[in-house]
């Protein structure tokens, strides 16, 4: 059977862990709150005198929409894959590095509830729990690969290699918070982008059991 693990070869795995909020997303989300914003003090009251701001629900999914899909954090990270296969009581073995990068956010357009209370100024999301939106693989080395005439590598092995190499990255990525760490930066963006109104923000997540980090 195929195997893949962190042993093998007398090589232990090294990570290098970088994390990076997107601030495109973030920034994207401030211009099209100020534009709407804008567009909610536009009014007049009698004498000349703005309104005080109001958001409505409209407003809020409108803001909503224009950030669907935040992308709330980014990990780089480098790993060690051994793949192991035994056939015909000869194995065929690689061992290589793996440099990808994983993303995590949140889709606001599925499982988002917005609730508005004008006269508190309070506003209250619930808000889908975070998941992977993208695996990039930036670069992969072969360090070693050892194959005998019974069983040599084949094309169906190559692609085993690439899908347990993708498994791996979100595996690792799942492992060192990315998750969590999503959540807490939409949070901070809904924040940043309702709270200039002068309203208060307050998340709600459904509870969702995940694995413990580590």
């Amino acid at each position: 059977m195929p195997r893949l693990g962190p042993s093998g070869f007398g090589m232990t795995p090294r990570r290098v862990l970088v994390w990076g909020l997107v601030l495109v997303a973030l920034a994207t989300a401030t211009a099209v709150g100020v534009a709407l914003v804008q567009r909610v003090r536009a009014p007049l009251a009698r004498g000349g005198a703005p309104e005080p701001p109001r958001i409505t629900q409209q407003i809020a999914v409108e803001r909503l929409q224009a950030v669907a899909k935040l992308v709330a954090s980014e990990m780089t990270l480098r790993d060690v894959v051994i793949y192991e296969q035994t056939r015909f009581a000869a194995t065929k073995r690689a061992l290589l590095v793996v440099t990808g990068r994983v993303s995590a956010g949140i889709d606001l357009e599925h499982g988002t509830g917005v609730e508005i209370d004008s006269v508190a100024k309070r506003i209250v999301f619930t808000l889908p729990p975070a998941q992977i939106l993208g695996v990039d693989v930036l670069n992969l080395t072969t360090y070693d690969e050892r194959a005998g005439l019974l069983n040599p590598f084949r094309p169906s092995d190559r692609d085993e290699i690439q899908r347990r190499v993708r498994t791996q990255l979100i595996e690792a990525a799942r492992q060192s918070g990315i998750l969590t760490h999503a959540d807490e930066s939409a949070g901070r963006m809904l924040q940043a982008l309702f709270g200039r109104d002068g309203y208060t923000v307050e998340i709600r997540r459904p509870v969702v059991e995940r694995r413990p980090a580590g």
